[in-house]
């Protein structure tokens, strides 16, 4: 009984060192967007609208987060995975019904909401951290001018980091979270004991009335709302490293408090003195703990960052898996933990991204006016996708989704409608990035299609091309050794294996045709990675090996080796005396139908980032052979 406890608190713990850094630095920036003066929008900061606008957060939070997410959205895992990618992939499986063309288009909704999820790893960083050194100029306002150099400092650093990997800091982020969730609670608590009629804002009656007697104010409000709900994609997303139970315990008992006790506070602090609006957060604490407050927003900012950082790596490495992205070099940075991983050329991507948008802002506030349109974007996307499953996949009657889809949606779409109006305001940059990313992403797809149409051609039928090799005349020498031909498909042959029979005129004693599949799930079970066809001539040394592997696995091809003998061999195979050949071409662009010459010369230009294939399988370098041919699309 101890050990459970111990266990679920430890889990809890974890979650909230990683999966609410996002969320839980909200109160930083999220009160003093609202009432920012130089807002398109401004509101001003009447009682009135104080009330309506801190009640129209807690409902956002409890509408969005609470019900939306943590109730439903997290119902929908896939072999206890979460995230986007995860409801992808539960749309895309046979067994879930649909029009193929309804599937299609909303796996395609899905891409494009990862693709926003993409924009919002620039923003968070740029404005978290940003938010958090804002402090200095309350805490110590003779280095105001310096906000912008040390926040650029601290993300370089950030990101010159990430190839350690997270595993030794990652100890530290949920203490230092709890103390920050501790904190927040504790000035909000200590603004509400100056005026506690603020709590009054909990009723849904002063939201109505602020939208009844202000509709414009009220509807241009919900664009700086939303930034206390960013990061609820965090919770689903990190849902495969904790488990539902872990997050929802600790969203419920100790963030979700924390928060609301902070915004209340902030508006009470306002209602105390009109001129906190220029930073709420920071002047609702006292002179004395001003600036160790601002390390601690800091280090939480920075929590924060990394979480989504990470996410994005894991976001990228699941695209590549699912065929949306070439081959990226990717380093795994944990020898227990296979999730942490390290994608460089994204880390260097970011880093560029996440400075620029720091430069060019220069504040948290005028940064909000992007932020919102990432996240609102995702999480209208997001309740689409899940209501679909759960009406296709889980046979939700009519009668329960309708309502309770129409209103969640309802809410989703106010929000995005909100931050539209910001669009020419900075609301453009993540739908702008997103685009980008979305037209990559799919031209990828698309262009891996049409070269493994041209590929299976040149390729041939496996089994006509090995029935061949018997009666052959001059016959194939075979030379001692095993021969290890990784191929994509079980039906054509290996471009390797193809060129050194015809041209070397050679086969190896053993060949083994290894198909290296990627389902659409997490994780095989390791019983169920190794499946072989029988090409008829086992007897011959010739065998056909299927390795079906999640697409969080690892592509390690020696460590499926022992799995390999175990299965489809009745003899050992000795590591030092096998032979790995890999199968490379090169594209150039053709008259090939299909694509677009922009889309082909994209497709070129992002496949000039494909990773050394010897190091994404995990071969010895001494022991593999690349032959490659040339492709036209």
């Amino acid at each position: 009984m101890t050990r459970g406890v111990s266990a679920r608190t430890a889990l809890a713990l974890g979650a909230l060192g990683v999966v609410f850094g996002d969320i839980g630095t909200s109160p930083l920036y999220t009160v003093q967007t609202l009432f920012n003066p130089k807002d398109p929008h401004p509101i001003a900061a009447t009682q009135s609208s104080l009330f309506g606008v801190i009640s129209l957060i807690f409902w956002a939070v409890t509408i969005i987060v609470t019900v939306t997410y943590v109730g439903l959205v997290m119902r929908a895992d896939n072999d206890g995975e979460g995230g986007i990618m995860a409801l992808i992939t539960l749309i895309r499986r046979k067994g879930v019904r649909g029009g193929r063309r309804v599937k299609l288009a909303l796996a395609l909704l899905g891409v494009f909401g990862a693709a926003l999820f993409f924009g919002d790893s620039m923003i968070t960083p740029a404005i978290s951290v940003l938010s958090a050194i804002e402090g200095f100029k309350v805490a110590a306002p003779s280095v105001s001018d310096l906000v912008v150099p040390i926040t650029a400092v601290i993300i370089v650093v950030l990101f010159l980091l990430q190839r350690l990997g997270t595993g030794t800091v990652g100890r530290l982020f949920g203490p230092v979270m709890v103390f920050w969730f501790f904190t927040i609670g504790a000035w909000g608590v200590n603004g509400l004991s100056h005026h506690p009629e603020m709590l009054k804002a909990l009723s849904p009656s002063y939201a109505l009335e602020f939208w009844v007697d202000h509709p414009g104010a009220a509807f241009f409000s919900l664009g700086a709302v939303v930034l206390a709900v960013t990061g609820a994609e965090a919770l689903y997303a990190d849902m495969g490293h904790f488990g539902r139970p872990a997050i929802t315990r600790a969203w419920l008992l100790i963030v979700f408090p924390a928060c609301i006790l902070s915004y209340m506070g902030q508006g009470a602090g306002i209602l105390d003195n009109p001129a906190n609006i220029s930073n709420p957060f920071f002047l609702l604490v006292p002179g004395w703990a001003q600036l160790p407050m601002v390390f601690l927003a800091a280090a939480a900012t920075v929590i924060a960052s990394q979480a989504v950082i990470t996410g994005t790596f894991s976001l990228v490495g699941q695209a590549v898996r699912l065929g949306y992205l070439p081959r990226l070099r990717i380093v795994h940075t944990s020898a227990q933990r296979i999730g942490q991983i390290y994608v460089p050329w994204i880390n260097w991507a970011l880093l560029i991204a996440v400075v620029t948008l720091v430069v060019t802002f220069r504040t948290s506030s005028r940064l909000g006016y992007a932020y919102g349109m990432a996240v609102t974007g995702t999480i209208t996307i997001t309740t689409l996708l899940f209501f679909y499953i759960a009406h296709r996949h889980w046979r939700w009657p009519l009668w329960i989704l309708l309502p309770a889809a129409g209103f969640l949606l309802l809410v989703d779409l106010l929000f995005l409608a909100a931050n539209l109006t910001k669009f020419t305001h900075g609301a453009w940059v993540p739908l702008a990035i997103a685009l980008l990313f979305f037209t990559v992403l799919t031209t990828w797809q698309k262009g891996r299609e049409l070269v493994t149409q041209e590929r299976a051609e040149e390729e041939g039928p496996l089994q006509a091309f090995v029935d061949g090799l018997h009666g052959r005349e001059p016959p194939v020498l075979r030379v001692p050794g095993t021969a290890v031909f990784l191929n994509r498909s079980e039906r054509t042959t290996p471009l390797a294996m193809r060129a050194n029979v015809e041209h070397n005129k050679i086969l190896h004693e053993s060949a083994l045709i290894l198909a290296l599949e990627t389902q659409p799930v997490p994780h095989v079970p390791v019983e169920q990675r190794i499946g072989v066809t029988d090409l008829g001539y086992r007897d011959d040394g010739i065998a056909l090996v299927r390795a079906r592997l999640g697409y969080l696995d690892e592509q390690n091809v020696p460590a499926l080796i022992p799995l390999i003998e175990k299965t489809a061999l009745e003899r050992p195979l000795e590591p030092d005396d096998l032979s790995y050949f890999l199968s490379t071409v090169e594209l150039a662009r053709g008259d090939h139908p299909g694509m677009s010459r922009w889309r082909k010369m994209l497709f070129l230009a992002t496949a000039k980032i494909t990773a050394d294939a010897a190091e994404h399988f995990r071969l010895p370098r001494d022991q593999t052979v690349i032959m490659g041919s040339r492709i036209e699309i």
